[in-house]
C-alpha cells in the first residue's frame, strides 16, 4: 500500500465520497469483511468500479493484486487524507435545542471529533450543563480556543445572531466551521465553511417526492 501527500486540486465530490467509503469500510469491518472488492464497495454506494479506483488514485495505490481493499488498512489511509486520525477538539456556539441534541450526539465522537467547549449569549442558557459541558459566555471563546487549540467550531444559533457569533469565532482564530445557521457567511478566504441547511435538505427531497408522483 502506498499513499501520497493529497492533491490539493482534488474535487469536492472526491472528498464528500471518502467520507461515504469510511463509513461503509467501517461497517463491512463490524461484520466481520475483512476485504472488498471495488467492484462491490462501488455497488454498495451506486457508483462504478472505475470511480471507486478514480477516487483513490488521487490519494495513492491502496488495492491488493486478487485481494481487493483491506478494510482496517483502507479505513487507516482514509482517516489519515481527511485528517481525523487523531481527535479534533470543536466549539459549540449556540445552545438551544438544536445545539442541545448536537451535545448528545454521539456519532462525532467515533469519528474523531470531539466538543470541548460550548458558548451562547442567552443568560438563560449560559451557567447551564448540558451532556456534562457547562455553557460559557460568547465572549469567552477566544480564550478557551487558544488554551484548548480549538480551530473547528459548530454554529448552530439563529440567523440574526450568527454575524455576531462569526466576528467572535475569526477573532478566535477558529479556521473551520459547521454552519447550521440558515444565512450565507462573509468570512476570510481562510476559513473554511461547510453550510447545513436541514429545511433545505427537506425542500429537495419534496422536490424528488413530487418528481417520482408526478411521473
Amino acid at each position: 500500500m502506498n499513499s501520497n501527500f493529497p492533491d490539493p486540486n482534488v474535487p469536492k465530490a472526491v472528498v464528500s465520497r471518502l467520507s461515504l467509503y469510511l463509513r461503509e469500510l467501517q461497517q463491512l469491518l463490524r461484520v466481520g469483511n475483512d476485504t472488498i472488492s471495488s467492484s462491490k464497495l462501488g455497488r454498495r454506494l451506486g457508483v462504478t468500479d472505475t470511480q471507486v479506483r478514480k477516487d483513490f488514485a488521487y490519494f495513492g495505490q491502496f488495492g491488493y493484486p486478487g485481494i481487493g481493499y483491506r478494510c482496517e488498512e483502507l479505513i487507516e489511509q482514509i482517516r489519515k487524507i481527511l485528517g481525523t486520525d487523531r481527535t479534533w477538539p470543536v466549539a459549540l456556539v449556540g445552545c438551544g435545542n438544536l445545539g442541545q441534541a448536537l451535545l448528545g450526539y454521539r456519532g462525532f465522537g467515533k469519528q474523531g471529533f470531539k466538543v470541548d467547549a460550548a458558548f451562547d449569549i442567552d443568560p438563560q442558557i449560559v451557567g447551564e450543563s448540558y451532556e456534562g459541558l457547562k455553557v460559557q459566555h460568547l465572549q469567552h471563546l477566544p480564550a478557551v480556543a487558544e488554551a484548548h487549540d480549538i480551530k473547528l467550531a459548530i454554529l448552530a444559533v439563529p440567523a440574526s445572531a450568527a454575524n455576531q457569533a462569526v466576528d467572535v469565532l475569526v477573532q478566535a482564530g477558529i479556521t473551520g466551521i459547521l454552519n447550521f445557521a440558515p444565512v450565507t457567511l462573509n468570512l476570510p478566504k481562510a476559513i473554511s465553511v461547510v453550510g447545513v441547511d436541514l429545511a433545505m435538505e427537506l425542500e429537495q427531497l419534496a422536490f424528488a417526492v413530487v418528481k417520482q408522483v408526478n411521473k
